[in-house]
């Protein structure tokens, strides 16, 4: 089986991004606010390439269409449409955490990140899942 090259290329770049987030999350826990702000901003990197190459890929490939029936589409459903509404409504709240963290207000940063860290991992992991059920399932 073949897959397509940019979807498996976006998917890698979800997944990495959840685990720079996770290892972010570690280093911050750790105290260790150098590797914490270094996996946070290759996390950022990695999910603005993601962005670029997914807009292109959809630009350029259309609509892509589950193939699935049954229990398995609403499942992938259910997984897809809040993967998208989130994926939309987390951008502002990320910027606003490097916002706050790149002008040294930790106490704003911190309260945003405790919203906006849970739904930018869920996003990412759920973008692979995605994925999976789109090329691999």
């Amino acid at each position: 089986m073949e897959l397509p090259l940019l979807p498996t290329i976006n998917s890698s770049l979800n997944g990495i991004a959840a685990l720079l987030l996770l290892a972010g999350r570690i280093f911050i826990a750790k105290g260790n606010q150098k590797a914490h702000k270094n996996c946070m901003v290759s996390a950022l990197s990695v999910s603005a390439v993601f962005l670029a190459s997914y807009l292109y890929y959809h630009y350029t490939a259309g609509h892509v269409v589950y193939h699935g029936t049954g229990a398995l589409k609403t499942i992938y459903l259910l997984v897809l449409i809040p993967h998208i509404i989130l994926a939309v409504a987390m951008l502002p709240f990320i910027y606003l955490a490097f916002h706050h963290a790149f002008k040294g207000n930790f106490e704003k940063h911190k309260k945003i990140v405790k919203i906006t860290w849970p739904v930018w991992m869920y996003v990412s992991v759920t973008g692979v899942i995605v994925y999976l059920m789109l090329y691999i399932f």
